[in-house]
C-alpha cells in the first residue's frame, strides 16, 4: 500500500501485510542502534521527532492522570526525553515504576488518584504546569470517570493554574453513539471545556505496540488455536502506532495556544478489516492461519450471552462498537497538524510476532505452519 511504500520503499513486496522491505529496514536500523549510546540514541530521537515548540516542556512538571497505562507509559518516555518533569497520578501508580530508570533524579513522581475525588484531584495537580488525562474504562461508572464527571478534573487544572491541558478522548466519541462507552466519551469532552475552553481533545483510534492489549491478544489465540473465531469480520478499523499518538500529545503539549480548544481525530495511515488483521497476524507469526468470520448476529449473541462475565472477550456494548467500525471520518484535524507520520503496522508486526512464531526467532515466516 502506499503507507507502506513512503516507509519501505516504492519497490517493497507485501506478504500478508508484511514488506520485505520494512524488515529489512527495521534490522538496519536497529545495528545502527547498537552502536550509538544511549544518550545519543535519545538526542537524535529528539531531533527528529520534536518540533521547536515541544522544547517549551523543559523543566515543566506535567501531570499524566492515568499515566500508568499502556498509553501513559509510552507518552512519559516522549516527554522525559524532552526534559519535562512527570507526575503520575493513579489509582495504582506502582504499575509505572519501571519509569524510574528513565529520568534523572527527581524528574519522576508518583502519586496515588482516585479521578472521581476532587481533593485526590486537586493534590495530583499542585504546582503542576501541564495536564493530560488519560483515564478510561470499559466498564463501571463511566459518567462519573470519563463522562460528565470530567467537569471537576477541568476545573481543577483551571484553579490549579494549569497552562495545557490534553484530554484523550476516543475516535467514535458521540453523543448519538449506539454504544454508552462513545456516549460517555462525548459528554467527557463536553466537560472538560466547559471549564477549561483551551484544552485540547484528541481522539485516537485503535492503538497498538509492542506491549498492548490488542494484537498480543489476537496473536495468543492464533498461536493457540487451530481455529480462530472473528468478531466483525468485515468491520473496519485504523490502528495507530502507540508511540506516534504520544508525539501528537506531546505536540499538543509543547503548543497550547496552537492547539488549544481544538479537537483531534488520530489514526493511522491505513484501514483494514479485522478478517484482514488476523490474516496479518497469522502471516508474520509464519502461519496459515484458519479463521471462522462470525456473522453479526452469531457475535452479538455470544456477546449477550457471555458479556456479563469478569474476563469476558467481548461485551455487548464493545460489539455495538466494533459493529460501527473505528476510522477516522475525515472531517476533523489529525496527525499532519502536529507534524506527525504515522508508522504502518507493517513496518513492525513482523519483528513483534517473533515471539508466537513456532520456532521463536529461529523460525522463518516464509516456512508456514
Amino acid at each position: 500500500n502506499g503507507a507502506c511504500q513512503r516507509w519501505c520503499g516504492a519497490g517493497a513486496k507485501n506478504v500478508g501485510g508484511t514488506t520485505v522491505a520494512a524488515v529489512a529496514r527495521g534490522r538496519a536500523w536497529v545495528q545502527g542502534k547498537r552502536s550509538q549510546s544511549p544518550i545519543a540514541a535519545l538526542n537524535e530521537s529528539f531531533c527528529m521527532t520534536s518540533n521547536p515548540a515541544e522544547r517549551t516542556l523543559d523543566g515543566k512538571l506535567v501531570v499524566l492522570l492515568g499515566g500508568s497505562g499502556f498509553v501513559g507509559l509510552h507518552l512519559a518516555q516522549q516527554l522525559l526525553v524532552r526534559g519535562a518533569r512527570l507526575r503520575i497520578a493513579s489509582r495504582n501508580p506502582e504499575q509505572a515504576f519501571r519509569l524510574k530508570p528513565l529520568g534523572n533524579l527527581g524528574q519522576v513522581q508518583f502519586v496515588r488518584c482516585d479521578i472521581t475525588k476532587a481533593r485526590s484531584v486537586a493534590r495530583a495537580l499542585d504546582g503542576a504546569d501541564a495536564l493530560v488525562n488519560l483515564v478510561g474504562i470499559f466498564a463501571g461508572d463511566l459518567d462519573a470517570v470519563q463522562g460528565s464527571g470530567l467537569r471537576s478534573v477541568a476545573a481543577a487544572a483551571r484553579d490549579a493554574g494549569i497552562s495545557a491541558l490534553v484530554h484523550v478522548s476516543a475516535n467514535g466519541a458521540d453523543p448519538d453513539s449506539p454504544s454508552a462507552y462513545g456516549r460517555s466519551k462525548a459528554a467527557g469532552e463536553t466537560a472538560i471545556l466547559a471549564e477549561f475552553p483551551g484544552a485540547t481533545i484528541v481522539r485516537p483510534s485503535v492503538l497498538f505496540g509492542p506491549d498492548d492489549q490488542f494484537l498480543n491478544l489476537f496473536a495468543k489465540l492464533i498461536a493457540m488455536l487451530p481455529a480462530v473465531p472473528v468478531f466483525g469480520p468485515d468491520k473496519r478499523l485504523q490502528p495507530l502506532f502507540v508511540d506516534d499518538a504520544a508525539l501528537a500529545i506531546t505536540a499538543a503539549l509543547g503548543d497550547p495556544a496552537r492547539h488549544g480548544g481544538k479537537v483531534y481525530e488520530l489514526g493511522g495511515p491505513e484501514a483494514m478489516t479485522m478478517l484482514e488483521l488476523h490474516q496479518r497476524i497469522a502471516a508474520a507469526q509464519g502461519r496459515k492461519g484458519l479463521f471462522l468470520p462470525l456473522p453479526d448476529v452469531a457475535s452479538a449473541a455470544f456477546a449477550t450471552a457471555t458479556g456479563w462475565l469478569p474476563f469476558a472477550p467481548l461485551s455487548r456494548d464493545q460489539w455495538r462498537m466494533l459493529v460501527a467500525g473505528n476510522v477516522l471520518s475525515g472531517t476533523l484535524p489529525g496527525m499532519a497538524e502536529f507534524g506527525v507520520e504515522p508508522r504502518p503496522l507493517a513496518l513492525f508486526l513482523d519483528r513483534w510476532m517473533v515471539q508466537y512464531r513456532t520456532h521463536g526467532r529461529f523460525g522463518a515466516t516464509s516456512a508456514l505452519t
